[in-house]
């Protein structure tokens, strides 16, 4: 099944805030930041790194 990073996204900032209860400023910065990096130069050194 493949689903669209964007809804990805919006279902764990959702349960992020749900169950954490966060500020959410702190929960839109990591999304969006982590969406950023994603797309970005970095993203294959991340990636072994979370093997």
């Amino acid at each position: 099944m493949a689903v669209p990073l964007w809804f990805a996204l919006l279902i764990v900032g959702w349960l992020g805030i749900k169950l954490i209860r966060p500020p959410v400023w702190l929960v839109i910065v990591l999304l969006l930041g982590g969406y950023l990096i994603s797309d970005s130069v970095l993203a294959p050194a991340i990636a072994t790194v979370l093997k």
